[in-house]
């Protein structure tokens, strides 16, 4: 397994890690995948205080359990659950972080994260509050390094521009493209990482399943073309989800992917895009030809 470095900080983490969100709540099969993924080279481990109302972060702190020192621990913080209101309501707050990571520490059982992320953001929050609360957890010792998980450019030009972030969780994929404008060639210049969520794009980038709607601006008929091409160069030993991930990390400003699995046999299927040779720059040209260069409308 390929480590990269992740932004100016000092962790190294694995190319391809594990998003959690999609491990279950059962315990022991959830367990059972993250041993096989630490023991196949992954280090990176992605989860969030919001999946599964916190249950997905004891299930990961549970698993790692003597195997900490292992672990790049990863994540999330700023949607809050307020009694006798159902869902969640974003708060970005210092105060709200400060207490949350308590929170987020007891389930995971450790002592500390090594990436905090926020979850989310928009450019009405109180940004300089925000970072002030992720670098006062530095200092205390509480975390190693923070981050924000975002797809909003212009959330994330604030945060690289007036924060010490050393990554950028954002969705990027064959069928995504939207961060090669302007996201992408900034974090780059920043020297600041992308995790890249999503790359085979909710499935619809794996062979043998069906796509039964579409994704993003494309309709179905333009995704089933797609697959028709990149079928094309899924040459032996490198089947087309393993293509799309190395499609993600493509970029150079892309740190790590983050597929998530809800079996072991999911989770190898991915970990086999470690052991293919990186995409060529004609092979990146031409899935570029294939799919859309969409931008954001929003949030520009």
């Amino acid at each position: 397994m390929k480590m990269n470095k992740l932004g100016s900080s000092d962790l190294t983490v694995s190319e391809i890690g594990l998003g959690c969100m999609s491990l279950g709540t059962e315990e022991g099969k959830a367990a059972a995948i993250i041993h096989k993924a630490l023991d196949r080279g992954v280090n990176l481990l992605d989860t969030a205080d919001l999946y599964d109302s916190g249950r997905n972060e004891e299930i990961v702190g549970k698993a790692i359990q003597g195997r900490r020192d292992r672990v790049v621990l990863a994540t999330k913080v700023g949607n809050r659950r307020v009694p006798g209101q159902e869902g969640w309501s974003w708060d970005p707050s210092k105060a709200y972080i400060l207490s949350a990571i308590r929170e987020s520490l007891r389930r995971l059982q450790t002592d500390y994260i090594d990436l905090y992320q926020l979850h989310g953001g928009t450019i009405g929050d109180p940004i300089d509050e925000t970072i002030e609360a992720f670098e006062q957890l530095k200092r205390e010792g509480l975390i190693r390094h923070y981050g924000i998980s975002s797809i909003r450019p212009n959330v994330i030009r604030e945060y690289a521009s007036r924060s010490s972030i050393a990554s950028v969780m954002n969705q990027y994929s064959i069928l995504d493209r939207r961060a090669e404008e302007s996201v992408l060639p900034l974090l780059k210049e920043r020297g600041i990482s992308v995790i890249a969520r999503g790359p085979v794009a909710s499935g619809r980038l794996a062979q043998g399943r069906a796509i039964e709607k579409g994704y993003l601006d494309y309709g179905v008929e333009e995704l089933l073309l797609v697959r028709e091409g990149l079928e094309r160069l899924a040459v032996p030993g490198r089947n087309m989800a393993q293509l799309a991930i190395r499609y993600s990390l493509s970029h150079p400003a892309v740190a790590a992917v983050i597929p998530g699995a809800s079996s072991e046999a999911q989770l190898e299927h991915n970990l086999g895009a470690a052991d293919i040779p990186p995409l060529t720059e004609e092979e990146i040209a031409a899935i570029r030809a294939l799919s859309k260069a969409n931008v954001y409308a929003d949030h520009r």
